[in-house]
């Protein structure tokens, strides 16, 4: 997978994201009016994230949020501000810890990445589980790395019949609207720079 594919990827989330919250302006009989896309108690939940369908498969955010074993990671994604990156077209592959997954960090790792002030870094490792694709299991066997969202590669193992992610097992495959989910055991940690 290209980086360079999937900074577009991505730079076309966030430019769909900035124009969808943008204001609409109307001008009628030379007044102004202006409507806004969500009133100021919403206006933290914008964007396509926060859209109700219950006609389509659901995507990668409503797999997470449907998921009592991914709390945890839902609560990350929301804390680094990435819900509607994760329900955009894709594809989309998200390798998805599960909440033992998290409690497995050293002790006060998460409750400090979900402060106000690691959102930057928070953001960094919750990218590093998500690529441009939408690979089966199997077909991931066929690699040796995958170029993730944060522009940092991982690896991919495989042992017998299991496949390993950035060191994290696949334990489950869930396919999603806009791609798939593999849930994984463990946190895929970016490498340190």
């Amino acid at each position: 997978m290209k980086t360079t594919n999937l900074k577009f990827v991505f730079g076309s989330f966030l430019f769909l994201f900035l124009i969808g919250s943008c204001k609409n302006e109307t001008k009628t009989d030379n007044q102004t009016t202006t409507a806004k896309t969500s009133t100021v108690a919403d206006s933290e939940k914008s964007g396509q994230a926060f859209i109700e369908d219950d006609g389509s498969t659901p995507n990668v955010l409503q797999i997470a949020i449907g998921s009592s074993d991914h709390s945890t990671l839902v609560a990350a994604v929301q804390a680094a501000e990435l819900e509607n990156v994760l329900v955009n077209a894709g594809p989309l592959m998200v390798f998805a810890p599960t909440n033992a997954a998290f409690d497995a960090l050293p002790e006060g790792t998460v409750a400090d990445l979900l402060k106000p002030e690691n959102k930057a870094a928070l953001a960094n490792i919750l990218k590093h589980h998500v690529t441009a694709g939408n690979y089966d299991k199997e077909f991931l066997k066929k690699f040796k790395k995958l170029g993730q969202a944060n522009d940092q590669n991982t690896t991919v193992e495989v042992k017998g019949d299991d496949v390993y992610v950035g060191g994290a097992k696949i334990i489950g495959t869930v396919k999603a609207g806009n791609g798939i989910v593999h849930i994984v055991d463990k946190v895929i940690l970016p490498p340190s720079e």
